[in-house]
């Protein structure tokens, strides 16, 4: 008996183990000049030395990128998993013609893999067609996002602003930026950092009117001169694409009002992975000829003025002199300028006042060095004028601004002799403040016994060891949250609701600030992204059906799936309802509230 159970085990254990691995490339093979698309290998097993394609005919935007996927499927009340692990890049079609991507490499379990190459035709001006009717989801003439900056060859430290904008003609949201450029070889400001809202505007591109959106914008401030290379920005967005077919009717009226999205039910939301234009700056250096001894790096248009609190004093009184720069450019790297105070003055370090605006022009503002100095010895003295350079843009020459003298009367102040400090020679260099001798300490005394020391005490050794614990459960803590992040699907399922509800706060906030579109917009993300996150469906393959048809097979009450089907299609039609609007915007809040809570109730 236990022999025959030892060969099942090992006939499971090596049916397991023989599963073929498949090492598979796949990309469209029809694209056009200018297009983005996705080049993906996929493995069913887990390996290792994984070895790329040498891509040479398309441009490299982005990859390999890893992750992983996993499938579940449910037949007969029995749960299976398909694990793969996906290397992706995005690639761009920058030539005419048929192009060979070359196979890519990897190991697993000792063995070498070799996946399959794929022919690309790169086509010139339009898509090539396709096999059927239907409305292609490429979406790169309606959604686009470029990068501009206003000057392509900037001095040395000039101000050139960057922008990044989105373009589309189809309905988009999520917008997400996940990466832009650290701008190597530049000092970067952001100049959108305190707005709340992306600026819109309405551009037309040969002929095509776009919604464009700034969804970041930098000042930027080139530190070397040279070519320097910006690499392209990277966002992430959910488009509304329509895949309803070409047919139309007789009646172009009929035509466009039974396309509406609204009640065009043949569409759907694809996750959209965007990427801008590369730039080069080519920065000039700031020419030699003229250039001032003290220069030390400003340029822009810049004002420099100071004034003094006093200039007939008593020794031991604080004297404030203050400089002030003014202008627009690298204000805030221009160091505090260089004083020369006399040696009979105690001086300290100056305090900055930094009143610095970032707004869609450019850097401006002011800077104040506030400088405390106190004179010692009596007598006349002489504060020399403090001289500032900078290189001026618009007349494209270095300009020399200086503070004026200040001349300062110094009479002997009435304080003790202690008090003052001498500057001369022999004894007269030593500084003497009267604060140089302990005072005596009084009763009552603190004692200890002679002997006791902290080291090899028990507290000593409670220290010594508590690192340790403390490490080790950090350790711990830290296991546990790996392994339960990396439970993709349940950390997916245990958000969904901390999501929707985050959402409908959202929605009611707009509900209160009568904006009836993002309204609308935050209730059916809500609605459906909790449906996406708790079943682990993507949206894109959500509909009606499939969700009445998977609730049913979570045993979900059907009085509960009819509500929520009618929540979803009330949500569609309220704007166009009859009747006040922010009494209907009210029902459908308080509808999609009521139905999130009883599926939530239902699902644990």
């Amino acid at each position: 008996m236990i022999t025959a159970l030892l060969l099942i085990l090992l006939s499971g254990l090596s049916s397991v183990f023989a599963q073929d691995v498949n090492f598979t490339a796949t990309a469209k093979t029809a694209v056009r000049v200018g297009e983005n698309f996705q080049l993906n290998y996929s493995i069913n097993a887990q390996g290792r030395a994984y070895q790329g394609p040498n891509i040479q005919d398309f441009q490299v935007l982005s990859g390999p990128n890893s992750s992983s996927s996993t499938q579940m499927q449910i037949v007969n009340g029995q749960t299976t998993s398909k694990v793969s692990y996906i290397f992706s890049y995005t690639l761009r079609a920058t030539k005419e013609g048929t192009f060979t991507i070359p196979a890519a490499t990897i190991e697993v379990n000792g063995k070498k893999y070799t996946s399959n190459s794929l022919t690309i035709n790169v086509a010139k001006g339009s898509n090539v067609a396709s096999g059927d009717q239907t409305q292609s989801t490429n979406t790169s003439d309606d959604l686009f996002l470029r990068a501009a900056i206003s000057n392509t060859s900037p001095y040395l430290g000039e101000q050139t602003i960057i922008t990044y904008k989105i373009y589309t003609s189809i309905q988009v949201s999520n917008l997400e930026v996940n990466k832009i450029s650290s701008f190597p070889g530049f000092w970067a400001k952001d100049l959108h950092q305190n707005l709340k809202e992306f600026p819109q505007s309405r551009e037309v591109i040969n002929g095509k009117e776009y919604v464009v959106a700034e969804v970041r914008k930098f000042a930027l401030f080139p530190q070397r001169s040279g070519e320097i290379t910006i690499e392209p920005g990277e966002l992430n967005c959910v488009a509304q694409i329509q895949s309803s077919t070409g047919r139309k009717s007789s009646d172009p009226f009929f035509d466009s009002f039974f396309n509406d999205p609204f009640f065009n039910k043949r569409y759907q939301n694809v996750e959209k992975q965007l990427f801008s234009n590369s730039l080069k700056v080519n920065v000039k250096p700031l020419p030699t000829q003229n250039k001032p001894a003290d220069y030390s790096g400003a340029v822009g248009n810049f004002s420099f003025n100071s004034e003094i609190s006093e200039t007939t004093v008593k020794t031991n009184e604080a004297i404030t002199l203050k400089f002030t720069l003014q202008g627009k450019g690298n204000i805030e790297l221009i160091d505090p300028p260089a004083v020369i105070i006399p040696p009979d003055f105690e001086v300290y370090d100056p305090d900055i006042k930094n009143n610095i605006k970032a707004t869609k022009t450019g850097v401006s503002g002011s800077r104040t060095f506030d400088y405390l100095i106190i004179p010692r010895n009596p007598g006349d003295f002489t504060i020399k004028p403090v001289t500032l350079s900078y290189f001026d843009l618009e007349k494209k020459q270095y300009v020399r601004l200086s503070s004026p003298e200040y001349k300062i009367k110094v009479e002997k102040g009435e304080g003790h002799a202690e008090a003052v400090t001498y500057s001369g020679l022999s004894k007269e260099d030593i500084q003497y403040l009267g604060k140089d001798i302990r005072h005596i300490k009084l009763p009552p005394y603190q004692l200890r016994n002679t002997g006791a020391f902290f080291f090899k005490s028990d507290l000593f050794f409670i220290l010594l060891v508590l690192p340790f614990f403390i490490a080790a459960l950090i350790l711990i803590i830290w296991r546990r949250t790996v392994k339960q992040r990396s439970d993709i699907v349940k950390m997916k399922t245990k958000k969904a609701t901390k999501i929707s509800r985050k959402r409908l706060k959202l929605a009611n906030k707009y509900l209160k600030e009568s904006r009836e579109n993002e309204f609308y917009i935050e209730i059916s993300q809500a609605l459906w992204g909790y449906l996406s996150d708790k079943l682990i469906i993507p949206k894109a393959e959500l509909s009606m059906d499939n969700v009445k048809e998977i609730l049913t097979r979570k045993n979900v009450n059907q009085n509960i799936i009819g509500q929520f089907i009618e929540t979803l299609n009330n949500t569609e039609y309220a704007r166009f309802a009859p009747g006040n609007k922010s009494e209907n915007m009210g029902k459908i809040y308080h509808e999609a509230l009521d139905i999130i809570t009883k599926i939530e109730r239902e699902l644990k």
